[in-house]
């Protein structure tokens, strides 16, 4: 990924196999403040090619195309250009695919009816390395469970995870419902400033690359 300076706009790459789709996000975006969208494609592999040629700063990626879909073009930049961030763009009925993309190593996960200006604003997050899971999607990562009978208690501890403090899985467990980080500050009564350090050590005490891993690590570990 190019270097970019503060105030230089993010360069964008969109990816989509309907034309009309594809132009339509490309010309709202292009309307955006600090957005500057500098190539498109119709699917996987002319997204690879395009990556290659044009190094954007992020990459908007459509997930069910033709020739190579989004998940393994995702695969594939994240294999050849780890730097550049990759947010899924899609629609409900891609929700079969959503933990296939974010293993594949897709940055966020966003639908098609969010509004422009939403798009933009989760476009330039992505750009300065906060990433964002639509609570609708991150609803889709936590299994199912049956209703209980009765409430369980307030004070029920959270799930073990030896390798977190208490505060900690609380975090934890609010990124993995897809809340941003002004959103946990403000149900953990703590400062935002808090929450990014809490994000940090979660990150580096799990291995772990971005919010969308660990709203998967969450799932997985029964903390979601």
């Amino acid at each position: 990924m190019t270097a970019r300076t503060q105030d230089a706009a993010v360069r964008v790459l969109v990816v989509d196999d309907q034309a009309l789709m594809r132009d339509g996000i490309a010309s709202l975006l292009s309307l955006e403040h600090g957005i500057s969208v500098v190539g498109t494609a119709s699917n996987g592999e002319e997204a690879v090619n395009q990556v290659m040629e044009l190094q954007p700063d992020v990459v908007l990626m459509d997930v069910r195309m033709p020739v190579m879909d989004g998940v393994a073009a995702t695969a594939q930049i994240r294999r050849d250009f780890s730097d550049t961030p990759i947010l899924m763009l899609t629609t409900f009925d891609d929700d079969a695919l959503v933990l296939a993309a974010l293993q594949a190593g897709a940055n966020g996960y966003l639908l098609k009816d969010l509004p422009p200006a939403d798009l933009a604003r989760a476009i330039r997050s992505a750009s300065g390395g906060i990433y964002q899971l639509d609570p609708t999607v991150a609803a889709k990562l936590i299994p199912t469970r049956v209703q209980p009978a009765a409430p369980p208690p307030a004070a029920a501890p959270l799930p073990s995870a030896p390798e977190l403090t208490d505060r900690e899985r609380e975090v934890l467990r609010l990124v993995s419902t897809g809340a941003t980080n002004r959103e946990i500050a403000d149900k953990l009564f703590i400062g935002e400033a808090t929450v990014k350090s809490h994000i940090s050590n979660i990150l580096g005490r799990l291995g772990l690359r971005d919010r969308t891993q660990a709203a998967i690590y969450a799932r997985d570990h029964g903390l979601a």
